[in-house]
């Protein structure tokens, strides 16, 4: 009962972390004046610190069970250069106008679409697809499509100044007119649909490959999730910083105090996050109910969030609702249906002996 426990607080972690990430980085842009490496140079540092100082120092205090390895060392980098990627795909969707309200659920729709063709394809499981997950993605692109057609979009600030005088409140032609005059172009959203689908197939390919970094590392969860940090340092720190430092004019953007600590803190929420998936799995949780949970819940607390702070709760139209809905549904139904490999055992396991195979039957009675 203390191991569910500890499960459940894990998940909401993860849920809670994620779906406030894009709004705080979205925050921290803002302060920034639109810029984007500069919060991305911060996601970076703030991913540094938690997924490389507190590993390493776990490691040498507490150590875990598994070893280095170069195969788990390759895979885990991988990992850590998509998910950085990724984080980018976000700001740039950010950049071009996107609003978390629609960019945050279409990445946590399309990640486990994208997280189950990718397990597929590494198990050669592609015969045993069935119709529920083919449903489920249907379902996914139903959903995708509705939330972006029906996303409600913030009035621009001039149009909400004016809104407050006299005369425009008692004019209602101006004001129907203001969702119109602040929504994206069309170029604009062909852009930040482009973004959104690169990050969610980064983050889609994130937890493969991160999965086949651990099994190379002897089921060590520490040593991959620092490889992660280093690649997210080099890609979302280092690159960034010399980009700016050779030329500046590629980021619009200038540093301020209050941008840099809503970015550091986007940053950090994305890598609490993923130590949050890490402790689900070592408190026993499984991946079948986990992931389904994070990329369900995530999505809510994004959307509750944004419209919230943005005052657009009462633009929400019923469309926008179940658009949400379906994505959500979709991405679980794919995750709860998509084929996995048969599991095979071990070729060199020796045959167990007849007073073992008697107690099988307890054990299965005890849940063991």
């Amino acid at each position: 009962m203390k191991g569910l426990m500890y499960i459940v607080l894990s998940i909401l972690l993860t849920i809670l972390c994620w779906g406030t990430y894009g709004p705080i980085l979205k925050l921290g842009q803002d302060d920034m004046h639109g810029g984007g490496l500069r919060p991305f140079i911060c996601v970076g540092l703030a991913y540094f610190v938690i997924a490389v100082v507190v590993p390493v120092i776990m490691l040498k205090t507490t150590g875990e069970k598994g070893h280095w390895s170069a195969t788990g060392l390759v895979w885990s980098l991988i990992a850590g250069v998509v998910t950085a990627i990724g984080a980018l795909g976000i700001i740039l969707a950010f950049t071009f106008h996107g609003s978390p309200a629609y960019v945050m659920p279409l990445v946590f729709g399309g990640a486990p679409v994208v997280n189950s063709f990718v397990t597929i394809h590494f198990a050669r499981a592609y015969k045993n697809i069935g119709p529920v997950f083919i449903a489920g993605l249907i379902v996914v692109v139903i959903g995708a499509v509705t939330v972006m057609l029906s996303a409600p979009h913030p009035a621009p600030p001039q149009a909400a100044a004016s809104a407050a005088t006299p005369a425009a409140t008692s004019a209602t032609a101006p004001a129907a007119a203001a969702p119109a005059a602040s929504a994206p172009s069309l170029a604009d959203r062909a852009i930040v649909i482009l973004f959104t689908l690169m990050t969610a197939v980064c983050w889609g390919i994130y937890g493969p490959t991160l999965h086949k970094g651990q099994m190379a590392m002897a089921g060590s969860r520490l040593r991959p999730f620092l490889c992660v940090g280093i690649a997210y340092f080099l890609i979302a720190v280092l690159v960034p910083y010399l980009l700016l430092a050779v030329k500046p004019s590629l980021d619009p953007g200038q540093w301020s105090v209050s941008g840099t600590i809503w970015s550091l803190m986007g940053g950090a929420a994305g890598a609490i996050g993923a130590l949050g998936i890490i402790l689900a799995f070592n408190f026993g949780g499984k991946p079948i109910y986990v992931m389904p949970l994070v990329f369900g819940g995530a999505p809510v607390i994004n959307t509750l969030v944004v419209l919230t702070r943005t005052g657009m709760v009462n633009q929400i139209g019923p469309l926008f609702i179940a658009g949400l809905i379906l994505v959500a549904a979709g991405a679980v139904t794919v995750l709860l249906f998509a084929p996995r490999a048969p599991a095979h055992a071990p070729a060199h396991a020796a045959p167990a002996a007849p007073e073992e195979k008697e107690k099988e039957p307890a054990e299965v009675a005890k849940g063991e």
